[in-house]
């Protein structure tokens, strides 16, 4: 099917297969200067490590020394105009954090914002480069934080009847050939097809893009490391195929069809495939030396869908609240909750484009992100109703993990102003036979509490720590049906089953058979009961 031809776009929708070789594409102006320690000369909007000014976006900046050993000032910037609702020690906290990471990760600069409620309500910068601090509306690369949006298209797709996610993705893109085109749209989409980390040839996001034309140039050989769906293989070139596969079925570049699709409704307007000033230029920092070093840039080509993105904490503070909430204009609430459903649990969680991680207690899922001189993070921790984008121009961090900085952002908020929870409120509605079936439940001598907590909704959890084994029974339309959400029983049907005479004997659950008593003398138990029922022994 090809889609419609698009609206005009803000941007320029640049070419990712370029027909003739062309040069690396690098920022200008610093080309070939080596490791050198950092100036305090004026900053150019678009140098590599020369970030943003945020003159005019009502931020106040503070200077301080930070390193007495370089003459560079750092600079402090914070946003007061989206400070109403959150308290002075919260803003002071979330500000010491952010400095922080800066000085032990040793961060050319670092952009950070946290959201509550679907809203920014914190953003706060640091740079010791040329003493200007990046801004909201700064563009810093994302890398695989591209993955989440690529999955979003594919979803799109599968709601839209286009394409199922057991489909071999051979079926569609005949290119990657048999042994590859065996594995599924769900298994690209949560890294179980088993595809191989990269493509062949040298670093690709330090090469050109025109080096591997064609999908077959992706394909190492042979292209599987592991058996498709066994366990989870961080693939790029996965996402390289999804987004092939986006071009298929919508017969324009994945870029359009993202910018159209997802981009335009959520009013992301300053995420683009190439840099769109101001943006900031990419460093690498010397391990063993304060000096840094410019990081090339470079089209990736077919591999773009793995990792070619820009964007700001503007930008990506909008996203991160769909991820929470969806939006009927791009993706439904639960086709978003569905992205966030672990499908690899192992040492690595990961949902549909998402990664799943549990932080001392708090459950979160985004994106990370890194590509040759920058690195990024969105988390969001859809229970608190919080999330944090986090984005710094370096290859890596020497410091603590860059990573756990997302994470303690929304940790802060979390613990400092917890979420108010919702006032406890009789229910509107009650079935009296639905009523009727709570209470406690034995599956043999294991005890369950049977609860009422909505409307034909009934939550089963263990009694006295017997066991993890919990689930919600949703009643259907037809108001016979029930079927188990989450745990082990997840999908499985439940039966209240009766006597001629309409009274309760038992609930089948998954075949599990749970009674009124443990082991009851006259109950339907599987294999029967010793007739001479439960007794005092003396040993």
């Amino acid at each position: 099917m090809v889609a419609r031809p698009p609206a005009p776009s803000p941007h320029p929708v640049p070419s990712f297969r370029p027909l003739t070789p062309s040069l690396p594409l690098r920022l200008p102006g610093r080309a070939g200067a080596g490791w050198r320690r950092v100036g305090t000369g004026a900053a150019r909007r678009g140098t590599p490590g020369e970030i943003a000014s945020p003159a005019g976006t009502g931020a106040v900046s503070v200077r301080a020394m930070v390193n007495p050993e370089s003459p560079a000032p750092a600079t402090t910037t914070i946003g007061d105009d989206d400070f109403a609702e959150l308290l002075p020690e919260t803003r002071r906290a979330l500000a010491h954090r952010l400095a922080v990471a800066q000085r032990d990760g040793r961060l050319p600069g670092l952009v950070a914002a946290v959201l509550r409620d679907g809203r920014r309500r914190w953003w706060g910068s640091r740079s010791m480069v040329d003493g200007h601090a990046p801004d909201p509306d700064t563009q810093f690369r994302i890398g695989s934080i591209t993955k989440a949006f690529v999955a979003v298209l594919v979803l799109r797709l599968r709601d839209e009847g286009q394409l199922n996610l057991s489909d071999r993705i051979g079926q569609h893109l005949p290119a990657v050939g048999p042994a590859a085109g065996e594995v599924t749209v769900r298994q690209l989409l949560s890294h179980t097809s088993g595809l191989t980390n990269e493509p062949p040839g040298p670093w690709w996001e330090r090469t050109d893009g025109a080096l591997r034309p064609e999908l077959a140039d992706l394909l190492q050989h042979p292209p599987l490391r592991h058996e498709p769906g066994r366990l989870f293989h961080y693939s790029n070139v996965g996402f390289a195929l999804l987004g092939a596969l986006v071009e298929q079925l919508r017969g324009d570049d994945w870029y359009t069809v993202l910018h159209r699709e997802v981009l335009r409704p959520l009013g992301m307007r300053r995420t683009t495939a190439l840099p769109d000033a101001p943006h900031a230029g990419g460093w690498a920092v010397h391990p063993w030396a304060d000096v840094i070093l410019a990081e090339p840039l470079q089209q990736t080509g077919r591999m773009a869908p793995a990792g070619q993105l820009w964007s700001t904490i503007d930008d990506l503070t909008r996203f991160a609240a769909f991820l929470a909430d969806g939006d009927e204009r791009v993706l439904s609430a639960a086709s978003v909750a569905e992205m966030r459903e672990c499908q690899a649990d192992g040492e690595e969680r990961y949902g549909l484009g998402l990664m799943l991680r549990q932080a001392d207690g708090l459950a979160v899922c985004g994106h990370g992100g890194s590509m040759p001189g920058f690195l990024a993070w969105l988390l969001i921790a859809p229970e608190q109703r919080l999330g944090a984008v986090v984005l710094t121009n370096a290859t890596s961090s020497p410091g603590p993990a860059f990573g756990e900085l997302a994470t303690d952002l929304i940790r802060i908020v979390a613990e400092r102003e917890p979420l108010i929870p919702e006032p406890w409120r009789p229910l509107t509605a009650c079935d009296p036979e639905v009523l009727a079936l709570t209470g406690p439940w034995y599956w043999g001598p294991t005890g369950f509490g049977l609860r009422l907590v909505a409307e034909d909704v009934l939550e089963l959890t263990p009694l006295g720590g017997n066991g993890s084994r919990e689930a919600r029974l949703r009643r259907a339309a037809d108001g016979q049906t029930w079927t188990a959400e989450g745990g082990y029983w997840h999908g499985e049907p439940m039966r209240v089953v009766r006597a001629d005479d309409g009274r309760v004997t038992h609930l089948d659950l998954g075949t599990f058979v749970l009674t009124r008593e443990p082991y009851p003398a006259d109950g339907p138990v599987p294999g029967g009961v010793d007739p001479a029922g439960w007794r005092a022994e003396k040993w």
